[in-house]
């Protein structure tokens, strides 16, 4: 998916919702289990019911491996399905991949070639020679962890030195390994006004935001600072205030009815 096939989306859609697949088996309804693949028919449904009102969708890398072969097995069913049936949308795997070049190599032959997935995340604190082999795919996305929203983020990532905090040394380096055309950075939505600080150093890239809805970003907050004007510059991401707003046979329903008051909040923003 191009930047500006993404940007056509948005603008159809008055959207920029990602939905995340953060399917947990101890969490899905219970009328679910009896199904031949509990995972793939949670996420199947909650797919068919969202799509209308989202851009993309984030399958969390961690929640399908704890389920070894049978996890694998949903995770690649829930791709082939997103493929076939909403081909628009971009599909995000959230694996945080980084390590050494050749085994990048295979990470990304694995997601890109494979599995065939729009974007991968990926930590970036090993340096270039791990980034830059997910960066030659036409098409594909490195979403690099810039500034997360987990309080361990104040660890490393706002650490400063010379008057440089580590998340900004990041975007900038970051910035002569690729452009805005196919890198894009993770920005978690409790950070607040902190956007207005990466718009500096990174104008038109898009941000990838988690952490609205359960962990508690505002999204009116995340616009106000880090939306650019015409572009958007914006995927949000929200996962558990969806996917598990309701545990009964309405789970679907409801989590399209969720997905549609997100978005009727995005289309008031991006007027």
């Amino acid at each position: 998916m191009t930047k500006q096939e993404l940007i056509q989306q948005i603008n159809e859609k008055k959207s920029f919702l990602c939905v995340g697949l953060d399917t947990d088996i101890k969490k899905i309804p219970a009328h679910l289990l009896d199904t031949e693949d509990p995972i793939f028919e949670f996420n199947r449904q909650i797919i068919d019911a969202t799509a209308p009102y989202c851009i993309a969708y984030k399958p969390n890398l961690a929640f399908y491996e704890c389920g070894g072969l049978k996890g694998w097995i949903a995770f690649e069913k829930t791709i082939s399905y997103l493929k076939k049936n909403y081909p628009n949308h971009m599909i995000i795997a959230d694996a945080k991949r980084g390590d050494i070049g050749n085994t990048s190599k295979m990470y990304a032959r694995a997601f890109f070639e494979e599995m065939n997935v729009d974007a991968l995340t990926i930590a970036p604190y090993m340096g270039e020679d791990s980034v830059t082999p997910f960066l030659g795919y036409e098409g594909k996305w490195v979403i690099l962890l810039a500034l997360t929203s987990n309080k361990g983020s104040q660890d490393f990532q706002l650490t400063c030195d010379n008057g440089t905090r580590l998340f900004e040394k990041v975007i900038k380096k970051s910035q002569e390994w690729a452009n805005d055309e196919n890198m894009m950075y993770v920005v978690g939505a409790t950070q607040g006004q902190m956007f207005e600080d990466i718009r500096k150093i990174a104008p038109n890239h898009f941000l990838l935001v988690p952490g609205v809805g359960a962990q508690g970003g505002s999204l009116e907050e995340v616009c106000k600072y880090g939306m650019i004007p015409h572009d958007c510059g914006l995927i949000v991401n929200s996962s558990r205030a969806i996917i598990y707003a309701d545990s009964t046979e309405r789970f679907a329903e409801v989590a399209g009815e969720k997905a549609k008051e997100v978005q009727q909040q995005m289309a008031e923003l991006l007027k």
